[in-house]
């Protein structure tokens, strides 16, 4: 990084860090998503980015922390909740990291969204047996305090992904998106990178549903399971430009101003603008934002 580059980072994290103090409640929610956005879009990166493994479970990480916080709340102190939260969802990332991620290409894709839907199911499942299909959650976090840890992991999972994208691992999870089967005859160990990198990947989503699920006071597994949240992830990546560090930053930060926009002045047509957006990037940008801003001008 240069000296230029490090002074303007410096400067938005303190900005960021000072947003509770300069704005109100609504653009504190603003900023809440944001934050939360960019270190979910961020970590999925760290496979889904580098190696262009296009990952529709995320949501199942997320909403495994969410539930670890739940069950746990009042009875774990929150700093110990929040990241028992992603080591659970980084622990089962890397249980079913070893079948899921042999297999390829869109075949990948429907099967990490089952297995959101499978974890989904298997949470209500255990609710209902235990009586409870849903949870108030008393005495939680204000806002301001959400916002800042969830900027917290936003923070961290910017920087893992940057070491990530300059270290061994990150060469060889190039080498798996340019060429899987090359990279595996030149003697890279392909399956230990996908694996510890899809497992990497999940624990700050872990968290942030942690903190998330406190955000609304209230858990309900089909609203923190959800499978919208992969979706906007991944349109977030691809509409920033997954290949790039940058991309996910600005993907997030764009769509959430995007949304706010849609859902003050057209709240019915609201996946429709997105999905236009998504089409649009995808035709006439598939970079994103950084590729186009890339681009040499004629």
């Amino acid at each position: 990084m240069t000296p230029r580059a490090g002074i303007a980072a410096g400067a938005a994290l303190a900005l960021a860090g000072a947003v509770p103090w300069l704005v109100g409640p609504y653009g504190l929610t603003i900023a809440l998503n944001a934050a939360m956005w960019v270190a979910l879009t961020v970590s999925w990166s760290i496979l889904g980015g580098t190696a262009a493994y296009i990952s529709l479970g995320h949501v199942a990480f997320y909403g495994l922390g969410a539930y670890v916080v739940v069950t746990s709340w009042q009875v774990l102190p929150l700093v110990v909740a929040v990241p028992l939260g992603g080591l659970v969802a980084g622990a089962f990332a890397l249980t079913i990291g070893w079948p899921v991620l042999r297999v390829r290409g869109p075949y990948f894709v429907i099967l990490t969204l089952g297995i959101a839907e499978l974890v989904k199911y298997a949470v209500l499942n255990v609710e209902a047996a235990l009586g409870a299909s849903s949870r108030l959650l008393f005495g939680v976090p204000d806002n301001r305090t959400l916002y800042l840890a969830t900027l917290g992991l936003a923070v961290l999972a910017i920087i893992v992904a940057a070491l990530v994208r300059r270290s061994r691992l990150g060469a060889g999870l190039v080498a798996v998106r340019e060429d899987e089967v090359t990279a595996e005859t030149i003697g890279v160990p392909i399956g230990r990178y996908k694996v510890f990198a899809f497992a990497l990947s999940a624990v700050i989503p872990g968290m942030v549903g942690g903190l998330m699920a406190l955000r609304s006071a209230y858990f309900e597994p089909l609203q923190v399971f959800n499978p919208v949240i992969s979706f906007t992830i991944v349109t977030m990546a691809v509409v920033g430009g997954a290949a790039d560090a940058r991309g996910p930053i600005l993907g997030a930060l764009l769509l959430v101003v995007v949304s706010e926009l849609l859902w003050a002045n057209a709240p019915q047509g609201y996946m429709i603008a997105l999905g236009v957006l998504l089409i649009g990037f995808v035709v006439f940008a598939p970079g994103g934002i950084t590729g186009a801003l890339a681009r040499p001008r004629p």
